[in-house]
């Protein structure tokens, strides 16, 4: 499937772990048995309590000096224990590769919390969130009129947007049916997402075409920097990767990954996409090579496997063309075809041709260009496409 990196083995954070507990509660240890034969020392010489007190404030005194040093001794081992206080970030820490970071470019180099902070952010959001039953799901739609005949003629979607898969889509026998409802749940997903690049386009482009740039928009641009990995700040690669993933391409990929959402990565991790993690969180493949032991990302909400892609889609060397052949696409003033750009992403899965084959099966076969020109109400002239 996925090219990702890989990362420290939490089994081996987790042996330091008990390694340094064990040399601190030794530590102690000595200092109580020492103490125990001081006591008894005193109390056989029949030495009063004064000298007793002055020897407990040296204990104590002792003890703050000596606390800094085994705090260094643990970053020593753990390098920073912050990067595991909270596991949706080390999950999400697929995009970068250690050598390279999963770049294309020269020789960049960056935070790999800075390119996905914004996910980590969204991911982080509620993770109580009540999973809706499909029957309340479906009366959602039908209480908004969001139906996807209506889509296909109009191209204007309703924004209702959920945050889990509900567990009873697998339970519908009509396949037309549950094709439809998937697609109905993800469609403005994915057109938020677009909606944003948008945005995020247009302000780019308003700084491009200026000779002179507000500090407000030179900080936007930094952050923008960041999030997208361009190291070394060319507003030209920028460009090029601040662009959308057509919408049937998305969709199609989602369908693929999860099996139209029945699949246990969707339902238990709001894993649209299928990428790969090697840290110690996610879910683990049955039928996973034991010798690779990647693991499944799991998200709290759908709309952060939707960014999640678009982020790996749009910085991740192994997709590099992918990003040329859309950029050519815009200098052409075409349209982003999914067919066309689908060819590029060979990469992403392991059976490789026969991927992009079944990619290419399932946007024909389920007319799914027909939301590629679909926009998520309320509509605004802000949002439609630019090159």
């Amino acid at each position: 499937m996925k090219k990702k990196n890989i990362f420290l083995n939490f089994n081996y954070i987790k042996f330091k772990a008990k390694v340094l507990f064990n040399d601190i509660s030794f530590f102690f240890y000595n200092i109580q048995r020492k103490n125990l034969k001081l006591f008894k020392f005193f109390d056989q010489r029949k030495i009063g309590s004064i000298p007793r007190i002055l020897l407990s404030s040296i204990i104590i005194v002792s003890f703050f000096y000596i606390a800094p040093i085994l705090s260094n001794y643990e970053k020593k081992f753990f390098f920073s224990t912050d990067e595991y206080k909270n596991n949706s970030k080390a999950i999400l820490a697929y995009t970068l590769n250690k050598k390279d970071n999963g770049l294309d470019g020269n020789n960049e180099s960056m935070d790999e919390k800075d390119l996905l902070l914004d996910i980590f952010s969204l991911n982080d959001l509620e993770t109580d969130t009540v999973r809706l039953d499909a029957s309340t799901i479906k009366q959602l739609f039908d209480d908004t009129d969001y139906r996807l005949k209506d889509v296909r003629e109009t191209k204007l979607v309703k924004p209702v947007a959920l945050t889990l898969l509900p567990n009873e889509i697998k339970m519908i026998e009509n396949t037309t049916e549950r094709k439809e409802f998937f697609i109905q749940i993800i469609l403005p997903l994915i057109l938020e997402e677009n909606n944003n690049i948008k945005l995020d386009r247009k302000t780019l482009f308003n700084i491009i075409n200026k000779s002179n740039n507000t500090k407000l928009e030179k900080k936007w641009l930094e952050k923008k920097y960041k999030q997208y990995g361009v190291v070394s700040k060319d507003l030209s690669l920028l460009k090029i990767r601040m662009d959308e993933i057509p919408v049937s391409l998305a969709i199609a990929q989602a369908a693929k990954e999860t099996g139209w959402g029945t699949s246990r990565f969707a339902q238990e991790g709001n894993a649209l996409f299928g990428q790969w993690t090697w840290s110690g969180e996610g879910l683990k493949p049955k039928e996973a090579d034991e010798t690779k032991g990647h693991k499944v990302m799991k998200f709290n909400v759908l709309q952060a496997s939707v960014r999640a892609y678009q982020r790996n889609l749009n910085t991740h060397r192994s997709y590099k063309n992918f990003r040329l052949a859309r950029a050519e696409l815009r200098d052409r003033g075409a349209q982003l075809d999914s067919i066309i750009l689908s060819k590029f992403l060979n990469t992403y899965a392991e059976t490789g041709d026969k991927y992009v084959d079944v990619l290419q099966k399932i946007i024909k076969q389920n007319n799914l260009k027909d939301f590629d020109d679909s926009k998520l109400l309320p509509s605004s002239k802000d949002l439609e496409s630019l090159t």
